[in-house]
């Protein structure tokens, strides 16, 4: 029966891109490049809705079929509709960026309460429960991945593939520390990011839009937020596998912050779009999935099962990506 959904999401997100792809060729939904863009010829934008419904229609199978706790799937659904329909919004419009920020953080607020707030962390072998600054931080956590994940979401293909190669690789973590009982969740994500990828990888024929990139950037956070609930230690493996993005948008904001520039206003200053202009989308894109595979993963999995200590972890993960955003000059104009 999984197997059949699968196949069945994968096959409603291909088919829905393929139909959005010419609806927005319909409505001159498109991406017209400027001094700032990343692309040189005009491309539809929006497709990342397709993502969203045929995840969002595996939801409520999964949890009919005892997969998927009754809680998470509240989670997942509530806020993953508000923020798409928000993207969805701002891709055919614009909207304040008061408002938005707002629809964020309500969203974060409806993931904590159906998650019942943020875990106890774990942090050098002691368990610690934070209460309700947890939960501020936790919505602080929610609202800025959702963010970031709209910031990296620059280039051909890089936010889909982050997400599929972060996704495998939490499954797998999920195996080795004995929870394989969440896989589900990811998996599903993979195979509805999959059927957008056949059109989204470089050369682009439609991008993601702010409706899929940031409904990718909730959801992913609130799974991460769902398996500290299971295993403390989970938490950690989720920020290390997602370092790149965490990275390179953090330091960018950082850079610009210190440097004085308006960091609302758009710009093309992070690492991988200097890296992108460098050497092209796919090397880029392609080079992002075998940072995820052939490094941060093994280092994920040593944490999850206590070879390593959660700083020495996370050092061992985030200093290379922090020198290589200082060595392209990420954030500086």
């Amino acid at each position: 029966m999984i197997f059949a959904l699968l196949v069945v999401v994968f096959a409603v997100s291909w088919g829905l891109t393929r139909v959005l792809r010419r609806y927005a060729l319909s409505r001159s939904l498109m991406d017209i490049p400027n001094e700032r863009s990343a692309h040189s010829v005009p491309t539809p934008r929006g497709g990342g809705v397709s993502i969203v419904v045929a995840f969002l229609l595996a939801l409520p199978v999964l949890s009919l079929l005892g997969v998927l706790p009754l809680p998470a799937l509240m989670a997942l659904v509530g806020a993953g509709v508000l923020i798409a329909v928000i993207g969805f919004a701002d891709d055919h419009g614009h909207i304040a960026a008061r408002w938005r920020l707002l629809g964020h953080f309500i969203a974060a607020a409806w993931v904590l309460f159906w998650l019942n707030g943020l875990a106890p962390i774990s942090l050098l072998g002691v368990s610690l429960d934070l209460g309700w600054v947890g939960s501020i931080l936790g919505a602080i956590y929610l609202v800025w991945m959702l963010n970031l994940y709209n910031f990296m979401d620059g280039i051909d293909g890089l936010a889909s593939v982050e997400a599929i190669t972060v996704c495998l690789g939490i499954c797998l973590v999920y195996g080795v520390a004995g929870t394989a009982e969440l896989v589900w969740a990811p998996l599903m994500l993979v195979v509805a990011v999959a059927g957008f990828l056949c059109w989204n990888f470089p050369p682009a024929r439609i991008f993601m839009g702010d409706a899929g990139s940031g409904f990718l950037g909730i959801i992913l956070g609130a799974m991460a937020l769902q398996a500290a609930w299971s295993k403390p230690e989970l938490i950690w493996s989720w920020l290390i596998l997602l370092g790149v993005f965490i990275v390179d948008a953090t330091w960018t904001l950082v850079r610009r912050l210190i440097g004085g520039d308006k960091v609302y206003q758009a710009h093309s200053s992070h690492a991988y779009q200097k890296a992108a202009r460098r050497w092209g989308h796919k090397a880029v894109t392609i080079s992002v999935a075998v940072i995820n595979v052939v490094f941060l993963l093994p280092l994920s999995i040593l944490v999850v099962l206590g070879h390593f200590n959660v700083v020495a972890g996370m050092c061992m993960a985030y200093a290379p990506l922090v020198c290589a955003a200082y060595l392209l000059k990420a954030g500086r104009a």
